[in-house]
């Protein structure tokens, strides 16, 4: 009778050890993937999800001279979807920028290649001083027509605005090829590489506020790197959104943000960017 009572706590003891390994590997697969503040991180996203703290931490470098972000993070971005109600942007690694400040050498603008596709889907990257900012009497006409692109006015009001990379507001002098040209007074503002079909919310609310923010450090004669990213979801011709992040070369500019390419009242089909009414559809504005 002893050995039996014996043989019995060790079956105990095994079914108990069970137990507890399967506890531990079910909390590793549903609590995991935090850090140590209880962040979600942007490794752990996958479709239909966003971090519920509206938070993109422990991104990694791109592998260039001037920074950015690694092609998986803008994968990971491209896989968000926005949620009525939700803010207009939120913050990539900590708001901070992974551009290197020390790679500013001189006054130009780096514009990417359009895609297979046609879309300015890779970044643009500024090097900027204050002879690039702009006013708006040298503005001209704009015709270029990028991916996505359907002409627009409802009840008049904009829907889309041909949404520029690096901002007319801080091109002044930037030619074509993306060098600075004392001739060129107007900025660089129909060259299809540095245009994407953006929402008119988005465009005149949200990514002015950090234009603004690089006016403002150029003004006080700050040497500022900008880098402006729209991000496409697979072949999708309109964006989802667009990556901004700047440093100046004394580090008091600083910024890394993704904007999510929505208009309240209307949704997108960003395969082809047509619009349609969508009372439903709101946008928290951050300042």
């Amino acid at each position: 009778m002893a050995r039996r009572r014996k043989k019995n706590s060790s079956n105990n003891d095994f079914w108990a050890l069970v137990i507890i390994i399967l506890f531990l590997v079910w909390f590793v697969i549903t609590k995991g993937g935090t850090d140590p503040s209880g962040h979600q991180t942007i490794n752990q996203f996958t479709q239909n999800e966003q971090p519920s703290d509206n938070k993109i931490d422990h991104t990694k470098p791109a592998a260039k001279a001037y920074g950015g972000l690694a092609k998986e993070d803008y994968d990971k971005l491209a896989r968000i979807d926005f949620k009525s109600g939700t803010a207009a942007y939120i913050p990539v690694n900590g708001n901070h920028s992974t551009l290197i400040k020390e790679a500013w050498k001189i006054n130009r603008v780096i514009y990417s290649n359009l895609d297979d596709l046609n879309r300015t889907s890779h970044s643009n990257t500024a090097f900027l001083e204050k002879r690039n900012i702009a006013n708006g009497e040298f503005r001209t006409r704009q015709f270029v027509a990028p991916t996505g692109w359907h002409y627009n006015r409802r009840n008049g009001s904009q829907i889309y605005n041909r949404g520029h990379l690096i901002a007319y507001s801080i091109s002044a002098g930037i030619d074509a090829e993306g060098n600075y040209n004392p001739d060129t007074m107007t900025g660089d503002q129909n060259n299809p590489k540095n245009l994407f079909t953006q929402s008119a919310f988005s465009n005149q609310k949200v990514q002015t506020i950090f234009e603004s923010k690089v006016r403002q450090a150029l003004r006080q004669r700050k040497r500022v790197i900008y880098q402006a990213t729209p991000i496409f979801r697979g072949e999708e011709l309109m964006a989802r959104g667009i990556n901004l992040q700047a440093i100046s070369t004394d580090n008091s500019l600083d910024f890394n943000v993704y904007l999510f390419n929505v208009e309240p009242g209307y949704s997108f089909d960003y395969s082809d960017g047509r619009a349609r009414i969508n009372h439903e559809m709101q946008v928290r504005q951050v300042y």
